[in-house]
């Protein structure tokens, strides 16, 4: 049986994600929390969602470190789902 795969929740600190993670671990899915860049190579899957300004997000994504890392990821053509903001972000 292959391994399951890692799908990893991007919160940037707007707004709040609990029921999006209540409702991913209700499937049955295991979702972690994107902490630090290097969560982006580990990631098979990414769940983007947002609030708010476009702006702001990008202030955000840029403090974390994550600009960069989020580029890599969507160039590697793995699956990502983008929510409102997290979707005009991309």
């Amino acid at each position: 049986m292959p391994p399951a795969q890692q799908l990893y929740l991007l919160d940037y600190g707007a707004g709040n994600v609990r029921s999006l993670l209540n409702a991913v671990e209700h499937l049955g899915h295991t979702i972690r929390r994107i902490e630090s860049a290097e969560d982006f190579a580990r990631a098979d899957k990414i769940i983007f969602p947002g609030v708010g300004a476009f702006g702001y997000a990008m202030e955000a994504l840029r403090a974390k470190g994550f600009v960069e890392p989020l580029r890599a990821f969507i160039a590697s053509g793995r699956p990502l789902m983008g929510i409102c903001v997290g979707m005009q972000v991309l």
